[in-house]
């Protein structure tokens, strides 16, 4: 079956600042459990919690900077780099900086508030 998907949901953000998260599969815009895939829009010296989530995240950087903290360091992805972050790694992301971030993010299985399990 075909499923054509006209445009996205607009998913609330974590984080110090708004982010636009644009979610075109996922529980929300496609009642999907097994992927979403999402356009973020980060802004400048936007950082949101740590969390240890219970999903794969492969993340594409379309342009900007996006900042991957983990338990070892960090690593700072660059307009056409990519990263994975496997579940249950514990991981923080932000974009320090000033133009902020604009990356893709495909979460195996689905992403959801229950299964990130953000930092307090």
């Amino acid at each position: 079956m075909v499923k054509f998907i006209s445009s996205p949901s607009i998913i609330k953000s974590a984080g110090n600042k708004p982010k636009i998260i644009e979610e075109y599969f996922g529980r929300v815009n496609s009642e999907s459990s097994n992927v979403s895939i999402a356009r973020m829009k980060s802004p400048g010296g936007w950082i949101e919690p740590g969390q240890k989530p219970d999903f794969d995240e492969y993340t594409v950087v379309l342009k900007g900077t996006l900042r991957v903290s983990s338990k070892n360091g960090f690593i700072d992805v660059h307009e056409n780099e990519a990263i994975l972050v496997n579940k249950g790694e514990w991981v923080q992301y932000s974009t320090p900086d000033g133009a902020g971030a604009e990356y893709i993010a495909v979460c195996l299985p689905a992403f959801s508030q229950d299964s990130v399990h953000r930092d307090e």
